[in-house]
């Protein structure tokens, strides 16, 4: 037997083959059309391009590992989180999607929390411009003709699963993301819907992640290769895949996400908001399990920034500021290139370099940039400490894991020793994968979702621990002052 792992992106979507033990037996890729910015500050895309991008994986891999597509009993979903997709009466997309990074609803998430003053008690979460209930009241204020048109609102993998199975199905933690959920509960809430002027009529009926949720439409079956009655999972957002991938399903269990985003993911047995913090407070894909996240918006993708800058490749200026690194630069860098979640919530925030010299050259800017990501994440585990979350060692994902020198940084600043996984794939599609298997087998997901061999762990450097205390203090003080001299 075999199960699949879908893994929808914005740039693409990574299709993956496992069997039982949990080995990868193939995988594809297909890149989408990049999300389209119609204004400063919005982001969209087509959802059609998700679906393209799906078939041809698959298409990919029916043809090139037909007997492991023949024995697949489940397949999961995991995908980028949040985006509005709206249906009309026929399914037919009512406009193009409004993705994760949007940030055009800020006045519409106070306009929220200020005509339900429970909001956040409800939701666990603040209403952040990145969340999908904003994104309607947005569109219910600036395109009434298409807000009186919807008939459902499904998040990105919904979207994909409404495709493959004809079902009208949400997971509970995508669900955690749109601010329509009652996060404790795990049940939409009717005075969340009613703000912007939803029903549950408009939503996806709600199942566990590890739960069924449909099957393969038959000629979808027959195109790849596949048998009868096969079984489509409830899967998983993105994090909580990549969680489900590396194994931290149990309380105190996280990883720190290097990607375009940043992402201090952990563990929780029960619910634990903090929005003062700005904490995201979500359900797991796992039922009776809940986790935290810290979010910051432009983690490598500062890096990219500065690369496209200096015309240096990412890997260049990593290894540039490794060879000169002496503990802390006199310049600190805010990487709030697309405004901030954890824990300031300020859509509009804008990055910024400090401490600028004659001697500021491009390795001394690369450590910037990467310093000031790591200091991120320390206000993500501060925030995450003030509600009662600790954890001992994380795992590291993403393509900025690869460098030496942005790990000792994180471990040192958070003072947490930092594990790599062997070698292979722990991302988002081999949590779908698992979760297929889940679903498919009624497997238990503690058997199923372990962590993977460690490689290698980087310790905290003691000898830069008060240098970077002290660095770590500029640094904090330098966003409340530089957002009071923009006003």
């Amino acid at each position: 037997m075999s199960y699949l792992g879908i893994d929808i992106g914005t740039s693409g979507v990574k299709a993956l083959l496992m069997d039982r033990a949990g080995r990868a037996l193939g995988e594809a890729t297909a890149r989408a059309v990049e999300p389209v910015r119609p204004h400063p500050g919005w982001s969209e895309q087509n959802p059609a391009d998700w679906w393209d991008a799906v078939t041809k994986a698959l298409d990919s891999l029916s043809k090139s590992h037909p007997a492991e597509m023949a024995a697949v009993r489940g397949i999961g979903l995991s995908g980028h989180m949040h985006g509005a997709t709206l249906l009309g009466a026929n399914d037919e997309v009512l406009r193009p999607c409004i993705l994760w990074n949007d940030g055009r609803s800020a006045a519409e998430c106070a306009e929220m929390e200020a005509a339900l003053p429970r909001l956040r008690e409800i939701a666990g979460n603040i209403a952040m411009p990145g969340f999908t209930a904003p994104k309607i009241a947005w569109v219910r204020k600036n395109e009434p003709q298409i807000h009186a048109k919807i008939s459902k609102v499904l998040l990105p993998k919904a979207y994909v699963r409404l495709l493959l199975t004809g079902n009208y199905v949400e997971e509970m933690s995508d669900a955690a993301g749109t601010l329509w959920l009652d996060v404790a509960k795990r049940d939409w809430s009717d005075q969340l819907l009613a703000v912007t002027g939803l029903t549950r009529a408009h939503m996806p009926e709600l199942v566990e992640g590890t739960a069924p949720s449909g099957t393969l439409k038959p000629d979808l079956a027959r195109r790849w290769g596949m048998g009868r009655d096969v079984v489509i999972a409830g899967g998983a957002g993105d994090n909580a895949a990549a969680a489900c991938g590396i194994g931290a399903i149990q309380p105190g269990e996280g990883f720190v996400s290097l990607g375009t985003s940043g992402v201090l993911f952990v563990s929780n047995e029960t619910f634990r908001p903090n929005t003062a913090g700005a904490v995201h407070a979500f359900c797991h894909a796992i039922p009776d399990t809940w986790h935290q996240m810290g979010v910051i918006l432009s983690a490598t993708d500062s890096l990219n920034w500065l690369s496209h800058v200096t015309g240096r490749s990412q890997p260049e200026l990593s290894g540039l500021a490794e060879a000169g690194f002496n503990g802390p630069g006199e310049e600190i860098f805010l990487p709030y290139l697309s405004g901030e979640r954890t824990p300031h919530n300020n859509a509009g925030a804008r990055g910024s370099f400090v401490g600028l010299s004659h001697l500021s050259d491009t390795a001394r800017l690369a450590q910037a940039v990467m310093e000031g990501v790591t200091f991120a994440f320390r206000d993500c585990q501060r925030v995450l400490g003030e509600a009662g979350t600790s954890f001992g060692q994380l795992l590291a994902v993403g393509g900025g894991s690869k460098s030496p020198l942005w790990l000792k940084l994180i471990a040192t600043n958070l003072d947490t020793p930092i594990a790599l996984p062997e070698d292979g794939d722990f991302g988002g599609a081999l949590g779908a994968a698992r979760l297929g298997l889940c679903a498919a087998e009624g497997a238990d997901p503690a058997e199923v979702m372990t962590m993977p061999g460690i490689r290698r762990v980087i310790e905290p450097d003691p000898a830069l621990r008060d240098a970077y205390t002290q660095q770590y203090q500029r640094y904090r003080a330098l966003y409340p002052a530089i957002e009071e001299a923009r006003k």
